[in-house]
């Protein structure tokens, strides 16, 4: 099925037939990466005296519980709400679901026991190019990625002048295969957070805090997919909650 689409004076194609999916699944096994201190996700059927939600154990059909932190538990997608006072959803804040994306790959650089991705890092792996998201995958690529335990393990995160540049070149939706954008201790100072969205006061946000941008943590971007420009669909539940668990869907452009 290809798709020709007209955005903003540019015109080219898309085979909706070849999605690649970048989130990572949720499971209810060892294998689900977990981050933030918490225990797997639980998928169980529902018991109700002696009846059990199981078509293994009876049911005419399988009817499941979830319990799940959409921040912990994989790829998931958070709006300003995320760090604010006030309350704002996902579901509310996001409201259009395709973009063009920049993929770019970066090595994090080791300062002390940290590993960040630096602002200019970021520059030198854009150049000259802007997007409306910009996908980052962290080298090494490992695809321990998609069971890893991050928890107490300080992972790599953005400097919060890489996250401010981004802001500044126009990007409205930040996509990681990393638990956070920000350093796992780090005092609650949120600086990635808070210089991507704009945000100056959590208390009582500014107006021009960006309400309609996203970011997106806990992703894997294959190997064999190339750096470069995407159409990007984001899909998400209709969670009137600051996050929703997410799936990035790319198109190679034509």
């Amino acid at each position: 099925m290809i798709a020709a689409i007209s955005h903003n004076g540019k015109e080219f194609r898309v085979d909706l037939s070849k999605p690649i999916d970048i989130s990572i699944p949720l499971t209810n096994s060892a294998q689900n990466p977990i981050a933030w201190y918490l225990d797997k996700p639980q998928i169980e059927p529902v018991i109700s005296g002696t009846w059990t939600g199981s078509v293994k154990a009876g049911s005419s059909t399988n009817f499941n519980n979830i319990y799940f932190n959409p921040h912990g538990h994989g790829t998931h997608t958070e709006c300003v709400g995320h760090i604010t006072r006030e309350f704002f959803s996902i579901n509310q804040n996001l409201k259009n679901f395709f973009f063009i994306a920049e993929v770019v790959s970066i090595r994090p650089g080791q300062r002390g026991e940290d590993f960040v991705i630096s602002e200019e890092q970021v520059r030198d792996a854009l150049k000259a190019k802007s997007a409306e998201a910009i996908i980052i995958r962290t080298l090494p690529n490992d695809p321990s990625k998609l069971s890893r335990k991050y928890s107490n393990t300080n992972p790599a995160y953005l400097e919060e002048g890489a996250a401010k540049f981004l802001r500044q070149r126009g990007f409205s939706h930040l996509l990681v295969d990393l638990p956070s954008v920000d350093r796992e201790h780090d005092e609650g100072k949120l600086l990635a957070h808070k210089a991507f969205w704009n945000v100056k006061d959590i208390d009582r946000l500014n107006v021009d805090a960006r309400l309609s941008a996203t970011i997106t943590e806990l992703i894997f971007v294959p190997d064999e997919i190339c750096d470069g420009s995407y159409l990007l669909n984001m899909q998400i539940a209709s969670f009137e909650n600051d996050a929703s668990p997410s799936k990035p869907v790319l198109y190679e452009i034509m």
